[in-house]
């Protein structure tokens, strides 16, 4: 399993728009990918479970990523992130 820490920029946080494009990154891995913030857990992989967890502009999310293509997955996950998710 490897993880990593990463501060979301997004002016409006992990809403509709970028939970959606975070999952579609996620779901191209077969590693169970998860994040932590502020206490709870997050599925990836589902846009729900990542709109749930309210993540805001400036909030740091602990990226998980274990199985076969964890180290691409988490790679390429933190590069979406930093990128803006679209934003």
């Amino acid at each position: 399993m490897v993880s990593e820490k990463v501060r979301v920029h997004n002016p409006s946080g992990l809403h509709l728009r970028p939970a959606g494009i975070l999952c579609k990154e996620a779901m191209k891995y077969k590693s169970l990918i998860t994040f932590q913030y502020n206490g709870g857990s997050a599925n990836a992989k589902s846009v729900l479970s990542v709109l749930g967890a309210c993540v805001k502009c400036g909030d740091e999310i602990t990226i998980f990523c274990e199985g076969a293509d964890e180290e691409e997955a988490l790679r390429n996950l933190v590069t979406v992130i930093n990128n803006g998710l679209g934003e």
